[in-house]
C-alpha cells in the first residue's frame, strides 16, 4: 500500500470529519485530500485571530472556493482567555484548548488537525489539548512527516502551497512571559512583511523570517541564505523600517540573527531537556 492509500485508509475510517485549517501546507493539504475523498463528509473549519495572518484566512478562503469545500469561519476566541495572553511556555495549550473548544460548538463531526511526525519531536503543548478534545492526527496515523506531505500536496496539484515556507501563529514570536497583544502581533506581522519583500522570492519552502519580541528588544531572524545575502547597509535600511513600524516599547534594539526553531521559548519545558 502506498503511503497515499494508508493514508486514505485512515480518512475512509473516520466517517464525517471537521478539518482544522490554518492556512498552512499541511492542514491544507489534509483539507484538500478529505474533500475530494468524500464531499459530503468533510467539513473545514477555519478560525480568524490577531494571531493568524490575513494572508493565511485569504489562501483558505481561496482554496476552498476553487475546490468546492463546506468551509466555516469562526473566531477562535483564545484573546478572551487570560491564561492564553500572559504567554506561560504551555501558551500553545491555552490556544488549541480555545480553538477546538470553538470548533466543538459548531459541529459534532470528527475533528482533525494537520500535525505529522516531525511535530512529535518538539515541544507541543497544543498535542495535549487535541488530546483532551479527541482531535485525530491523520498524518500521524499513517506516518506522514513533513516532506510526505509536501510530496503529497504535489500529487494533488496545489503546487504552490506545497512550497509554502513553515508559518507557526504570530504568537509564538513573543518571548514566553511577555503579554500576547494584537498590537505586538500586528507589528510582527508587518516586520515579516517587510523583511520579506526585501528578500530574494526564490527561496520556497527554505525560506525562514520571524520576527521576535524579546525582553532586550526586537529579533529578526532568517535563514542561512537570507542572513548571508544582507549586506550591513541592507541591514540599516531595515532596521530603520522596522523602529519606523514599532510601537514605542519596541523602538529600541533591532538586531538579525540565524533563525532558530522554537527560539522565543524563554525556558525550556522538562520534556524539551530531556
Amino acid at each position: 500500500m502506498t503511503h497515499r492509500k494508508t493514508l486514505e485508509t485512515v480518512l475512509a475510517g473516520l466517517g464525517p470529519v471537521a478539518v482544522a485549517v490554518s492556512g498552512g501546507v499541511d492542514s491544507l493539504t489534509l483539507a484538500t485530500l478529505a474533500h475530494r475523498l468524500a464531499p459530503g463528509a468533510a467539513l473545514m473549519v477555519h478560525a480568524v485571530s490577531p494571531a493568524v495572518p490575513g494572508e493565511a484566512t485569504a489562501r483558505v478562503r481561496a482554496e476552498g472556493a476553487r475546490e468546492g469545500w463546506d468551509l466555516r469561519v469562526i473566531e477562535a476566541g483564545e484573546f478572551a482567555d487570560p491564561a492564553y495572553r500572559a504567554n506561560p511556555v504551555n501558551r500553545c495549550f491555552f490556544c488549541k484548548t480555545n480553538l477546538y473548544g470553538a470548533v466543538r460548538a459548531v459541529t459534532d463531526r470528527q475533528i482533525l488537525s494537520g500535525a505529522n511526525r516531525d511535530d512529535l519531536g518538539e515541544y507541543r503543548p497544543g498535542l495535549d489539548a487535541a488530546r483532551q478534545h479527541g482531535v485525530r492526527h491523520p498524518y500521524v496515523e499513517a506516518g506522514f512527516d513533513k516532506a510526505s506531505v509536501r510530496a503529497l500536496a504535489r500529487d494533488l496539484g496545489l503546487g504552490t502551497v506545497a512550497e509554502l515556507p513553515a508559518a507557526p501563529c504570530l504568537s509564538s514570536r513573543v518571548e514566553t512571559g511577555i503579554p500576547i497583544e494584537p498590537e505586538t502581533l500586528s507589528f510582527i506581522h508587518a516586520v515579516e512583511r517587510l523583511v520579506g519583500g526585501a528578500l530574494d522570492a526564490g527561496a520556497g519552502a527554505k525560506r525562514a523570517v520571524r520576527c521576535r519580541v524579546r525582553a532586550e528588544g526586537v529579533v529578526v531572524e532568517l535563514d542561512p541564505g537570507s542572513l548571508a545575502a544582507l549586506d550591513a547597509a541592507e541591514r540599516e535600511t531595515l532596521g530603520a523600517g522596522i523602529r519606523a513600524l514599532a510601537p514605542p516599547r519596541l523602538a529600541g534594539l533591532v538586531r538579525f540573527a540565524p533563525y532558530r526553531v522554537g527560539s522565543a521559548f524563554l525556558v525550556e519545558p522538562p520534556e524539551a531537556q530531556a
